[in-house]
């Protein structure tokens, strides 16, 4: 059985108000190289290596496994490579990206010959909502819908050269957690806005008008009830006002923060993030928009 060759992109979901539905994939990577070995192991390196490299708790091999299993074929032991970029539980996709890691290994060394379709659908099922999965998988800004039989996807972006800046603070959250911060029901008024700010956060990213971000990237469906929980958020909003800044959203269910900026404001701009957030030592990564996933066999 051949090698298998991934390199997954981080990704950033909602972007304010696409809510469950909008993923941007990011230049920060997942890459994994596995072989067929006696017993599963994992030499990681790269953030997080520690938890990446703890085989008996991987997110990547558990859905490996469990693929497998249900689909009637033997689970195979492996050994991966693996290099991380991509921060965990900061709202950047991780979990994602694991998972679709572990669909992909299993399609390839239990010969599954799936779809790529068939391999979105699985991983999209695994995660329980389509936006990081499928912006993983297709790269760009991906919009993504599950009709009940399927899921539907676009992506658009994929050449725009807009600078994303990924605001760290020290603690993690839970998606779970956030998720629960969460409101049962909506006002129309509050839907009716996210629908016209949905919708023009698409156009903004369909044809590149940097312009639209700042109204289209605002939200009233969960980053008001996620402002507790992730206290960057309130702080850093109030750049979207600042020259350059195009657009400010939380990652994905949070703690992280989201900025997308012109490429002009790149020398100037984490100073000024850090100045706004109040912290001199946040941590803020500096990326661009990705393609989607890399599979090498």
């Amino acid at each position: 059985m051949t090698p298998l060759h991934l390199r997954l992109p981080a990704t950033s979901a909602n972007l304010g108000p696409g809510f469950d539905a909008l993923g941007l994939a990011m230049a920060l990577y997942l890459t994994v190289d596995a072989t067929i070995a006696e017993s599963f192991g994992i030499a990681a390196t790269g953030r997080n290596a520690d938890l990446c490299g703890d085989a008996e708790n991987s997110l990547i091999f558990t859905t490996y496994s469990s693929v497998l299993a249900a689909n009637g074929k033997p689970v195979t032991p492996l050994h991966l490579e693996l290099n991380n970029e991509i921060p965990l539980g900061m709202g950047c996709g991780s979990s994602a990206a694991a998972l679709l890691a572990g669909v992909l290994l299993a399609d390839h060394f239990g010969k599954l010959n799936w779809t790529s379709q068939q391999i979105l659908e699985e991983a999209c099922r695994r995660e329980g909502h389509p936006d990081n999965v499928a912006a993983c998988y297709l790269g760009g800004m991906t919009a993504s819908a599950d009709d009940g039989s399927h899921v539907v996807t676009a992506t658009c972006g994929q050449n725009i050269t807009w600078n994303l800046y990924i605001a760290l603070p020290s603690v993690s959250l839970a998606t779970e957690k956030a998720r629960a911060l969460l409101p049962p029901t909506y006002s129309r008024a509050d839907a009716v806005a996210n629908v016209q700010a949905t919708a023009l956060l698409v156009a903004a990213f369909a044809l590149n008008r940097g312009d639209l971000l700042r109204t289209a990237m605002r939200d009233r469906i969960h980053q008001p009830y996620r402002m507790e929980a992730c206290p960057l958020l309130p702080r850093l909003l109030p750049l979207s006002e600042t020259p350059g800044v195009l657009g400010v959203a939380l990652s994905g269910a949070g703690p992280s923060v989201l900025v997308i900026a012109e490429e002009s404001a790149a020398d100037t701009l984490p100073a000024i993030i850090r100045q706004t957030a109040g912290d001199d030592d946040l941590e803020i990564i500096q990326t661009t928009i990705a393609a989607g996933t890399v599979i090498q066999r």
